[in-house]
C-alpha cells in the first residue's frame, strides 16, 4: 500500500477537477481525499496499490477537459491512514 500526498497547479479550480478526481480515484479503486486549497491549488492524499496510484498521478497531469495543469508536485508519505473512500473535502 503507498501513499502519496499531490500538488496539483495551474488553472485547476472552477473546472470540476475534484469531482473529476473522485470518478477516477473510485475507478481506479484508490482511496483518500482531494481539496481546493486557498492559494488556488488542488491538493490530494491518496492511497493504493503503487500501479494504481502512478495511473492517478499521470490522469491528475492533464486532469479535466476544462483544466490546465501546469504541475503535479508528487510527495511519498510514510505509514497509510486506512481511508475507507475517496472523498471531496471542503
Amino acid at each position: 500500500m503507498l501513499r502519496v500526498k499531490l500538488l496539483i497547479s495551474g488553472s485547476v479550480q472552477g473546472v470540476f477537477f475534484r469531482q473529476s478526481a473522485k470518478l477516477e480515484a473510485e475507478k481506479l479503486g484508490i482511496v483518500g481525499w482531494v481539496k481546493n486549497r486557498d492559494d488556488g491549488n488542488v491538493e490530494a492524499m491518496v492511497e493504493g496499490e503503487k500501479a494504481k496510484i502512478a495511473e492517478f498521478i499521470k490522469w491528475c497531469k492533464n486532469g479535466p477537459p476544462f483544466a490546465k495543469v501546469e504541475k503535479v508536485e508528487v510527495e511519498e508519505q510514510k505509514g497509510a491512514e486506512g481511508f475507507s473512500e475517496f472523498s471531496i473535502q471542503d
